[in-house]
């Protein structure tokens, strides 16, 4: 099994930037998918940006396109997602999930470990 932490919300200034950060145990953290989802205040869970185990493919929700950098160091069990350029409507519970495989990565369902989530704020 995988256990997942998330670290790094906070309060911040729109304009800002953070960086979260997911701690992944598990002999096998190497072989899954990890995705980060948000979730709003009375919204449903969305997708924000995902990395395939192998590292080289990444794909990012349009609202964050060219602002997040999600990454993975393999090494450290450890995935990334570095958030720029933040928003008032970035405000969210940021959550790191891990899946067994990438097929329909934007789908919450499909990832088989979450974290318990961080609390990002971001203020006017």
């Amino acid at each position: 099994q995988v256990q997942l932490v998330e670290s790094g919300g906070g309060l911040v200034q729109a304009g800002g930037s953070l960086r979260l950060s997911c701690v992944a145990s598990g002999r096998t953290f190497n072989n899954y998918t990890m995705g980060w989802f948000r979730q709003a205040p009375g919204k449903e869970r969305e997708f924000v940006a995902v990395i395939m185990w192998s590292g080289s493919n990444t794909y990012y929700a349009d609202s964050v396109k060219g602002r997040f950098t999600i990454s993975r160091d393999n090494a450290k069990n450890t995935v990334y997602l570095q958030m720029n350029s933040l928003k008032p409507e970035d405000t969210a519970v940021y959550y790191c999930a891990a899946a067994m495989y990438g097929l329909g990565y934007q789908l919450t369902a499909r990832y088989d470990y979450w974290g318990q989530g961080t609390q990002v704020t971001v203020s006017s």
